[in-house]
C-alpha cells in the first residue's frame, strides 16, 4: 500500500510540475500580445450589471471618451460593466482588451474586444491588469472587483508598482466601505497609515474621472499621490513589472541549502 501511495505522488508531483509550462505560456502569450500597448487604462465592475442599468451606459461611456483621447481599454472581458466599457471603447475605434477566465460557470466573452486573451489562472490575468495599466477605474461590483481594487491599493502601499490612479465610481456604492477602511483600519486599529486611502479618489462624474486619467497618462497636473508613494529607492523591475525589492536576509536560525531539512 505504501508503495502504490508513493507512485500516487509521485504522479501528481510530475503533474504539478507539468502545470509550470501552462502557466508560463499565459504569461508569455499575456506579455507578446500586450507588450505594444500604450500605457492602457484598466476598467472593472460587476458582470451582473444589466445593459438596463445606468451603470452599464455610464461605463459605456467611460470607455469611449478615454479610446478617442487614445488610451485603450482592458476589461476582465465578460459581461455586465466590462462588455459595456469593451463596447465603448470598440465602438470609438480605439483598442478594445478583454482578459477572458475559463470559470467553472462559463463566462460568455463579450463580442467588444479587438484583443482577446484567454486565461485558466486568475494570477496570470491579474498581472496584466496591472503590468499593462497605469490607471484603475472602478465601477461597483463583487468580490472579484474587490480582489482587483485591494491589489492595486497593496502594490502601490508596498511600492511594488509606480503609483498610478485608482478612481471609484459611483459614491453610493463606496462610501460605506471607504468609511469603515478611515474609521476601522485607520483610526481604530491603525493597520493602515494615515494617507492610504489618499490613493483612492471616489467620484460620480465620469468626465472628470477621464479627465483625470488623461491628464495623469499624458504627464499633465493632477491629483496629488501622496508623496511617499512617488519617492522610492527602489530600483529595476522584476519580470512581471514589478519593482525589485530588498533581498530577504537569512536569519541566523535559518537553514542552509545543504543542510538537513531542506
Amino acid at each position: 500500500m505504501q508503495h502504490g501511495n508513493f507512485h500516487v505522488h509521485q504522479d501528481h508531483a510530475q503533474s504539478e510540475s507539468w502545470r509550470v509550462f501552462k502557466i508560463m505560456s499565459e504569461f508569455v502569450e499575456g506579455f507578446e500580445t500586450l507588450s505594444s500597448l500604450p500605457p492602457a487604462v484598466s476598467i472593472f465592475g460587476s458582470a451582473r450589471t444589466a445593459p438596463s442599468n445606468p451603470l452599464y451606459s455610464l461605463a459605456e461611456s467611460c470607455a469611449a471618451k478615454l479610446a478617442t483621447l487614445g488610451h485603450p481599454v482592458i476589461t476582465g472581458g465578460g459581461p455586465g460593466i466590462m462588455e459595456a466599457a469593451n463596447k465603448g471603447a470598440h465602438e470609438a475605434g480605439g483598442v478594445s482588451v478583454g482578459l477572458n477566465i475559463a470559470l467553472p460557470n462559463e463566462q460568455d466573452p463579450n463580442p467588444y474586444q479587438t484583443i482577446k486573451l484567454d486565461f485558466d489562472y486568475f494570477f496570470a490575468r491579474k498581472v496584466m491588469f496591472v503590468k499593462y495599466a497605469r490607471a484603475f477605474i472602478i465601477f461597483p461590483g463583487g468580490f472579484g472587483t474587490m480582489d482587483e481594487f485591494f491589489e492595486a491599493l497593496t502594490l502601490i502601499q508596498t511600492y511594488k508598482i509606480d503609483p498610478f490612479p485608482v478612481i471609484c465610481f459611483d459614491t453610493k456604492f463606496w462610501k460605506g466601505l471607504y468609511a469603515w477602511v478611515q474609521e476601522t483600519m485607520d483610526h481604530d486599529y491603525h493597520t493602515i497609515s494615515p494617507d492610504d486611502m489618499d490613493l483612492v479618489w471616489v467620484t460620480d462624474d465620469v468626465d472628470q474621472a477621464v479627465k483625470e486619467v488623461d491628464n495623469f497618462l499624458c504627464g499633465r497636473p493632477c491629483r496629488n499621490i501622496p508623496e511617499r508613494f512617488m519617492q522610492s529607492t527602489l530600483d529595476g523591475l522584476t519580470g512581471e513589472g514589478t519593482r525589485q525589492g530588498i533581498k530577504v536576509r537569512r536569519s541566523s536560525g535559518m537553514l542552509k541549502p545543504d543542510e538537513p531539512g531542506i
